[in-house]
């Protein structure tokens, strides 16, 4: 007899054991699944390019955001991990992935730039690991493989590590354009993420709704040719944390 349902968390890893193995980017095995699609570098995958997003190097110019403590989740190969490095930016990288691990160390090593990275599942690494709170934490694509039930740990990780003040900058799939778009609870009845989810404006604004938006578009287009990396089927999205009252208030008079 099976009676281990104590705790959030306890909830939270039975829900995770609903997707099978074998058939989507969120299980026990993700590591494995993951190190098999980095494994290959030639493969024609656009963001395996050593380019920031678009919207990042937008920010950064526009003043958006300035240097300090950055934390680059699901950060892959390293590629804006390395563009906040050079600007100045404390970074840490945490990654599911050996090998993508190794492919954004190896970077990082050849371009001289002082980057802490994590191999691991996110939720799953401590405060004092990881080193936070942090000025910036930024997600390019990592959220939209996250099953439903992982936004609570998602958005727990966002009030816990950003400093006050701090930006959360997220790219993920736009309804209509790339991703799934079956209501949640369906997710659970097929056991597999289809892919990674898709959200709308709507839905973002909804989720983060303890954050105030700063922006939030699509990605632009970006050329081969151009030194960053940009799919319109992405939104581009950069909020910053407000003081728990405002936040309160502002639900109060909604």
């Amino acid at each position: 007899m099976d009676r281990n349902i104590r705790t959030v968390d306890d909830v939270l890893e039975l829900l995770d054991g609903l997707f099978a193995p074998d058939a989507d980017r969120w299980t026990a095995d993700a590591a494995t699944w993951w190190d098999a699609f980095y494994g290959d570098r030639s493969r024609p995958v656009p963001f395996f390019v050593a380019k920031p997003d678009e919207n990042l190097v937008a920010y950064l110019e526009r003043g958006l955001i300035t240097p300090g403590r950055a934390l680059d989740l699901g950060c892959g190969p390293g590629r804006n991990s390395l563009q906040l490095a050079s600007l100045g930016f404390e970074v840490d990288a945490v990654d599911l992935s050996p090998a993508a691990i190794a492919w954004a160390e190896e970077r990082a090593e050849e371009a001289g730039a002082d980057i802490r990275f994590h191999r691991g599942n996110v939720f799953a690494l401590t405060d004092s690991e990881l080193g936070g709170p942090y000025d910036l934490i930024y997600d390019s694509g990592c959220f939209h493989h996250l099953p439903p039930h992982r936004r609570i740990s998602y958005l727990a990780l966002l009030d816990r590590l950003l400093a006050p003040g701090g930006h959360f900058g997220l790219t993920c799939f736009a309804a209509g354009e790339m991703g799934s778009e079956l209501p949640d609870a369906a997710y659970y009845r097929e056991s597999r993420l289809h892919g990674g989810l898709a959200y709308t404006r709507e839905s973002l604004r909804w989720i983060f709704s303890d954050l105030a938006e700063i922006e939030l578009r699509r990605m632009h287009d970006e050329p081969d040719e151009s030194p960053h990396y940009g799919a319109p089927f992405l939104w581009a999205a950069l909020f910053r944390t407000v003081r728990r009252a405002q936040a309160d208030d502002s639900r109060a008079g909604a």
